[in-house]
């Protein structure tokens, strides 16, 4: 059996902007395809601040691997095993928020990569092959390489160590958490404030240095957006579901209601 290409691996290589669709509220089998025909390339299943279990996240993973997108999922920091059991069960990808140190990344990068590169245990054949036969050694090295393994940058530690966090083998992206960055910045939804932008430039020059992809989280506009993807931000959460259905459902009812004379 083969295995499941990774799409927002692959989008990243070619050196695209990976687009994520946030997953918050829905639960349905058809949340990957609506992603997938929206134009998007991941899915953010958040198991961090959404009430989606694992089991949730599993059923919406294994509807995605056939439909043409990727499914991450995001999981408390003290809570690495629920990314294991969606890796197990679909996921082909975890972020982790709230990461600070190189030694907190390297737990990441252990939990989530098989021997000789970490400690994930084998659950037998995954999702990701379909359940078919396979050979364990040779399974193990392709999830290894294809599995995304993302942390996310939160606080100012956590940017003043950007180099050491990027330099650990086995991350393949530091996201930031733009929202959380500016909380603890003590400037509170000020995404485009010039200290904010001046992590994006610390992180970039990290993750360019270390051959990683930063990623970007909690910035949505189009002036800033464009501004910090200049900067090198790649891996992108574009939105969550319930900010998309309130847009359209919003823009619907307005439009409906201007036609009353």
């Amino acid at each position: 059996m083969s295995l499941v290409a990774n799409r927002c691996r692959q989008r990243l290589q070619e050196g695209g902007l990976a687009l994520g669709f946030g997953v918050h509220h829905m639960r349905g089998s058809a949340t990957g395809m609506i992603a997938a025909a929206a134009g998007f390339d991941w899915l953010f299943i958040d198991m961090e601040h959404g009430a989606t279990s694992v089991a949730d996240a599993a059923q919406i993973s294994m509807a995605a691997l056939s439909q043409g997108v990727t499914p991450i999922v995001r999981v408390c920091k003290d809570a690495l095993f629920e990314g294991t059991r969606s890796l197990d069960n679909g996921a082909m990808g975890v972020v982790v928020p709230h990461v600070d140190t190189a030694e907190e990344a390297a737990a990441v990068a252990r939990a989530y990569r098989f021997p000789p590169v970490g400690e994930r245990s084998w659950g037998g054949p995954p999702f990701a092959y379909g359940l078919g036969a396979v050979k364990p050694a040779e399974a193990q090295k392709e999830l290894n390489e294809s599995i995304l393994v993302v942390c996310m940058i939160e606080t100012p530690e956590a940017v003043a160590n950007a180099d050491a966090i990027a330099a650990v083998p086995g991350v393949d992206s530091l996201m930031i958490g733009t929202s959380d960055l500016t909380a603890t910045m003590g400037i509170a939804g000020q995404i485009a404030h010039p200290d904010v932008r001046a992590a994006y430039q610390a992180v970039g020059a990290a993750c360019a240095k270390h051959g990683k992809v930063m990623g970007m989280g909690g910035v949505y506009d189009e002036v800033t957006a464009r501004d910090y993807i200049g900067l090198g931000a790649r891996f992108l959460l574009s939105g969550n579901d319930h900010a998309f259905l309130m847009a359209g459902a919003s823009a619907r009812a307005k439009f409906l209601r201007g036609l009353q004379g």
